[in-house]
């Protein structure tokens, strides 16, 4: 998902939206000079002779500084717009030098071209990584099995190298970055394990995820209606569906029930969809904050009241069909917010299973391979005690729709 604010944006008097050609074309009539997140360029050259991979470099550089756009096709003296061949951009094959070279990966990477019809431009929008510094590998002139690596950054309008002071703090800034973002997760795991355990009633396991923006939205700068909390839990549902088709096991969008899917309440910062009041149905709390935060849990174990709540004893039984329903219902909640606030960053998620009211273990429910019936049973080599480890990943941004390049835009000279 491209940015939608950008130093063309900004030079143009360009309100947030798409980046177009006419607007690459218009800087580089008024002879927008290159800064530390924009850079012209004539088409990527592949690595030869043990030289350094230009285009890995130039990526990298902007990554470990503020982000910004590369754009392919303008001489960069002269801002002349060339625009450059698409029979020899290679997308597929740029993005492999970036695997290959650039350490950490990159993953929110974008790249796309734009056109008028008779000249085309490749843009490369680099994010502000979240895990810089990234080093640059390439292979040293005089010895060809020795690998060398760099640590390249923007400065002003050109990349230069990073000393070893700067590697040091870059490292200490990741570290503390990372550090940050595991305490927020843990705190809302914490929350929500403290709301759950005060409203069960009978020993009871519980899915639990949450997913946090690498760049979350700055305090106060957005709010979020109650008419867009809605869109984003109807596009959800409908998104889940389409994902894992006619589950026999609903998920926790569905299994809420719509009367309070199409009614979030407001809490702090954050809408909230809760029937733990109400537990007619399974037990679920949906919450999406205003930092485009999602946090998830459902009731696991639910039963009814004919039926015999598990002894204090007993294993506690979750439902492998289940469990991928929750997870279907969640990664597609936490997609739709982005979208919806427009996240320009990839998300952290974090899901597990807990029991409500003390740790004990928990016997899986599986079903054959082909079984259309939902027949679930304990498979035999479940072993007791069984116990579930938390599971963490990261989700790309939300590709998004991009305005025609024909498009008029919403620019006011400045």
């Amino acid at each position: 998902m491209a940015r939608t604010w950008t130093r063309i944006h900004e030079h143009l008097g360009c309100l947030p939206g798409p980046l177009t050609f006419d607007m690459v074309r218009r800087a580089t009539d008024d002879n927008l000079d290159e800064f530390d997140d924009l850079d012209w360029k004539e088409l990527p050259q592949p690595p030869r002779d043990g030289r350094w991979n230009e285009f890995a470099k130039d990526v990298a550089a902007m990554a470990n500084t503020r982000g910004g756009l590369i754009i392919y096709g303008v001489e960069d003296k002269t801002t002349r717009l060339l625009g450059i061949d698409p029979e020899e951009a290679n997308l597929q094959q740029y993005a492999q030098w970036i695997r290959n070279h650039v350490h950490p990966y990159l993953p929110d990477l974008d790249m796309f071209e734009l056109t008028d019809g008779t000249k085309t431009v490749l843009v490369v929008d680099v994010p502000a990584s979240e895990m810089a510094p990234h080093l640059v590998y390439g292979t040293a002139q005089r010895d060809k099995e020795q690998q060398a690596a760099v640590v390249p950054y923007r400065d002003n309008d050109h990349t230069a190298w990073m000393a070893e002071h700067q590697i040091e703090r870059a490292y200490s800034d990741r570290f503390a970055r990372v550090g940050l973002a595991e305490e927020q997760l843990q705190r809302h795991i914490d929350f929500t394990t403290r709301t759950i355990t005060a409203h069960a009633s009978v020993p009871s396991a519980w899915f639990i995820a949450v997913s946090r923006p690498q760049r979350p939205l700055p305090r106060g700068a957005y709010t979020m209606s109650q008419q867009e909390a809605r869109q984003v839990l109807e596009a959800a549902e409908m998104r889940a569906r389409a994902l894992h088709g006619r589950p026999l096991v609903p998920g926790p969008l569905v299994g809420m029930g719509p009367d309070t899917l199409l009614n979030p309440r407001s809490g702090l910062r954050r809408w909230v969809c809760s029937n733990l009041e109400s537990p007619v149905n399974r037990e679920i709390i949906t919450e999406l904050h205003y930092d485009g935060t999602v946090v998830m849990a459902a009731n696991l174990s639910f039963i009814r009241e004919s039926e015999e709540p598990p002894g204090q004893d007993d294993d506690l039984l979750v439902s492998e069909r289940l469990v991928t329903a929750c997870c279907y219902d969640f990664v597609a909640t936490a997609q739709e917010q982005q979208r919806k606030l427009r996240l320009d960053s990839a998300l952290q998620l974090t899901a597990l299973i807990i029991s409500a009211d003390k740790p004990r273990a928990l016997a899986p429910l599986t079903s054959q391979w082909g079984d259309l019936q939902g027949r679930e049973s304990t498979p035999p080599y479940a072993r007791r005690p069984h116990y579930i480890q938390p599971a963490h990943t990261a989700l790309s941004r939300c590709p998004q729709t991009r305005r025609d390049a024909a498009a008029p835009t919403n620019c006011a000279r400045t």
